[in-house]
């Protein structure tokens, strides 16, 4: 079955970085785009970066120039390279992949960025 596990989150200040891995398994990842999302109590789930197959990435503007969403299909991993954060990059971060016609999430793992 699809899995994805997501891990890297934790606390870190304002101007800091983190590194978000998903480890995916249950299917042929190469395959598929994969996609981060973040989520902040009270709000919907948005769209943060998107990785294609062939390795093209988008990225929602706020975000652009800030993380770089990447993947290594050697090791089944999805990353999500977050720098100079700022506290409204406090958020539940999970990865997401679309596999016939279903929608799979991970866990979620939470960033906090304090001020």
């Amino acid at each position: 079955q699809v899995q994805l596990v997501e891990s890297g989150g934790g606390l870190v200040q304002s101007g800091g970085s983190l590194r978000l891995s998903c480890a995916a398994s249950g299917f042929t990842f190469s395959r598929f785009a994969m996609s981060w999302y973040r989520q902040v109590p009270g709000k919907e789930r948005e769209l943060v970066a998107t990785i294609s197959a062939g390795g093209i990435t988008n990225y929602e503007d706020i975000m652009k120039g800030r993380f770089t969403i990447s993947r290594d299909n050697a090791k089944n991993t999805v990353y999500l390279q977050m720098n100079s954060l700022k506290p409204e990059d406090t958020a539940v971060y999970y990865c997401k992949v679309r596999v016939i016609f279903t929608d799979y999430w991970g866990q979620g793992t939470q960033v906090t960025v304090s001020s």
